[in-house]
């Protein structure tokens, strides 16, 4: 009895663990997947799916892209982050890549303001299969992200091409 005793106490000391769900997308034909957690409510759109954390502190989309769509995707996310009432400070543009899962990741950061205050603001771009781009939009809440951390890093390196 001690034992059960002492292990629901363990179990209940535990940090809870969020469940969360693998999404491919587009649905009617995979290019990629994605583990997003469930209280960040993610859902497919017609070109990808997007997520916010349940704070509304981080707001991440990952749109599917091809070399005919392209130039329209990022112009659909630069609008939305506009009409959002994100603003960018341009001069504090900084560009990286990086490999993720074996795609070249260029990102594209910058400092900027929305209704809230101070934010950070991202577009990524990285290829899962030839022909095919997918365009990360990130933004979050200074301050803020990294309580959510883990949580982004998870979710990012979860990124993957279709099997």
């Amino acid at each position: 009895m001690k034992t059960i005793f002492a292990a629901a106490l363990f179990a209940l000391s535990l940090p809870a663990i969020s469940d969360a769900a693998t999404l491919e997308f587009p649905s009617d034909d995979p290019i990629a997947s994605i583990t997003i957690p469930d209280d960040w409510e993610p859902t497919e759109t017609d070109a990808g799916v997007n997520a916010n954390s349940a704070d509304d502190a981080i707001y991440i989309s990952i749109d599917v892209a091809d070399e005919e769509t392209s130039d329209d995707v990022v112009s659909d996310a630069v609008t939305f982050l506009q009409k959002s009432g994100v603003k960018v400070d341009t001069a504090t543009q900084k560009e990286s890549t990086e490999t993720l899962n074996g795609m070249e990741m260029t990102n594209l950061d910058w400092s900027g303001t929305d209704d809230d205050g101070d934010v950070s603001i991202g577009l990524s771009f990285v290829s899962p299969k030839p022909g095919k781009l997918l365009v990360i939009t990130y933004w979050g809440t200074k301050g803020m992200q990294e309580q959510h951390g883990p949580e982004l890093q998870s979710i990012i390196t979860s990124l993957k091409p279709a099997e």
